[in-house]
């Protein structure tokens, strides 16, 4: 399937960039409705708190061409175009949350091996006061809010890791879906993050447990 049947590109195209403190752009529908009960189908079953990358999880085959139309050629462009980046020789790396603890959310800018960040919810309408991703002026704030994004199902953020790229959200503890794409460095980002978090998701699932953080 193309990836206009799973993301709608035009209005990514159109949402309007916000370039200060730090460059973001949010677009509510960005996941198409007509596709959102197959990905809910085919999404992977992620049980504990923390990251995990996409080569550790199962899923079905809509949740796998929805992956490919968010790394594919036409949103990389349309990404370029908006934030005025070359891609062309930057990998891509995808993780996937399913679940929150209470004291996840802190306040933090992404590594510098990240150049690009995108965040898409799937989280049917979120209701609750928690939870909701703020982009910050400031590291020490929660309440230095510059826009607040709810996990609603189907919305886009993504950001350029700038280093006053603050981003946290006030605590919640249950089921809450996220899908994280960075543009990379390199490929040996790619492999030491994989790495790394395979390693994590191997101890979390044995101890049922994960250190705090998360979007």
């Amino acid at each position: 399937m193309t990836a206009e049947a799973f993301i709608d590109i035009e209005a990514f195209r159109k949402a309007p960039l916000v370039r200060e403190p730090f460059p973001y752009a949010m677009v509510p529908g960005f996941v198409k409705a007509g596709a959102v009960p197959a990905i809910e189908s085919d999404f992977p079953k992620v049980e504990l708190p923390g990251s995990f990358p996409l080569p550790t999880l199962k899923y079905g085959p809509a949740f796998r061409d929805f992956m490919e139309a968010i790394r594919g050629p036409e949103f990389k462009q349309a990404v370029e175009e908006k934030l005025g980046v070359d891609l062309s020789q930057r990998p891509t790396m995808v993780t996937v949350r399913g679940q929150s603890r209470a004291n996840d959310g802190q306040i933090h800018t992404d590594s510098r091996t990240k150049l690009i960040t995108v965040l898409i919810y799937m989280n049917g309408k979120w209701e609750a006061p928690g939870g909701r991703l703020r982009l910050l002026r400031s590291p020490d704030n929660l309440d230095d809010v510059i826009a607040e994004v709810p996990p609603d199902e189907g919305t886009l953020l993504i950001f350029r890791n700038d280093l006053n790229a603050w981003h946290g959200f006030e605590g919640f503890e249950g089921p809450r879906k996220v899908i994280q794409l960075n543009w990379v460095t390199d490929e040996g980002v790619v492999w030491r993050e994989q790495t790394r978090h395979k390693v994590s998701a191997f101890f979390k699932r044995l101890r049922g447990a994960q250190a705090s953080g998360g979007y």
